[in-house]
């Protein structure tokens, strides 16, 4: 199974919930969304343990089997096309969720996450 991690189920995975670790464990591939890396380390600019939680994340990304993802030309085509989906059906969820949502379709991933708001896009894969 490859796995792309969402902001909150990484932070729950550094404060040691099993769940998330055993998820991970079972991965064969971990993709951090570009989104996903920007949002920790603005999380970690505003915060006051700004260099341990980096030293933590770029520890976790140097991982054999973790991958950061950044958007291409497809990307745009999965989120121009989730968007009008949302729009169309009267819901919204944060742009920046949108961008993880068209990463995961495009690369086939199952997604990690505890965000309700995508419980509105059907076609992904929940873990």
């Amino acid at each position: 199974m490859r796995v792309a991690l969402d902001t909150n189920r990484y932070s729950d995975f550094i404060k040691g919930e099993s769940t998330v670790a055993e998820v991970l464990e079972s991965a064969d591939e971990i993709v951090m969304p570009f989104v996903v890396v920007g949002e920790l380390r603005a999380g970690f600019a505003a915060g006051t343990r700004g260099q341990a939680n980096e030293t933590l994340l770029r520890d976790f990304l140097r991982e054999h089997n973790v991958r950061v993802v950044f958007a291409d030309a497809e990307t745009l085509d999965h989120y121009a096309r989730l968007f009008g989906e949302l729009s169309r059906a009267g819901k919204r969820i944060p742009s920046s969720d949108l961008w993880i949502a068209a990463i995961v379709l495009q690369h086939g991933l199952a997604l990690c996450s505890r965000d309700s708001h995508f419980d509105h896009l059907p076609r992904i894969l929940r873990v």
